[in-house]
């Protein structure tokens, strides 16, 4: 992506000196909304974390959330090659739209289903439910969590030397949960390891 310099911006050249400003969820990559901003606008973006958009229906600055509290915590901002719209990544705290919908466009914002299923874990994590298998295992200590991935994964290296698409493929996703869940017990999340396997791929 293109870094941010906000002098080189065509705020100019816009008209009434609006920018289009498409946001974007930081983690789950799903369009969230389109803005717009000026000059204005993107500074106090940036400098309160917030993001905030120039309204054209009541000319005056607007930050995301300001009333209904579903506010968008700034991530990035990024120009496109013209220097003449933005795509913001951000985190929302709720709903982005005013209908109460997850989007602009009516879409629920679960991205990719790994992270969804994270994001559940984490909830049961963070409230334990004695229904929930997640809630007990985690209740169970580290080295609980740690042994059931150990044993997911010779499940899954027993299963592999076999054909059974159902059984293998059933280990497989077994052995993907628990590590998640073993993630989610150490404090870490699926972002991190990504982060470490982009470093690798340099």
């Amino acid at each position: 992506m293109n870094e941010l310099s906000p002098e080189q911006l065509a705020f100019d050249q816009a008209a009434n000196g609006l920018l289009p400003a498409i946001v974007q969820d930081a983690k789950t990559r799903t369009v969230l909304m389109q803005g717009y901003m000026n000059r204005e606008a993107l500074d106090v973006t940036l400098q309160k974390g917030l993001v905030t958009f120039f309204s054209r229906s009541k000319q005056r600055l607007w930050t995301k959330g300001e009333s209904s509290g579903n506010v968008l915590q700034l991530v990035s901002v990024h120009p496109d090659c013209d220097q003449d719209s933005l795509l913001i990544l951000a985190n929302p705290a709720g709903p982005t739209c005013h209908t109460g919908d997850d989007t602009c466009w009516g879409e629920d914002n679960r991205g990719d289903f790994l992270d969804h299923l994270e994001r559940t874990i984490q909830h049961r994590r963070d409230n334990p439910s004695e229904q929930s298998y997640t809630s007990k295992l985690l209740a169970r200590g580290i080295n609980k969590v740690a042994q059931k991935v150990g044993e997911e994964a010779v499940e899954l290296v027993i299963e592999a030397k076999d054909d059974n698409r159902d059984l293998f493929l059933g280990e497989a996703a077994d052995l993907m949960y628990h590590y998640i869940v073993l993630l989610a017990a150490k404090g870490y999340t699926l972002e991190d390891v990504r982060e470490v396997l982009r470093g690798r791929h340099k």
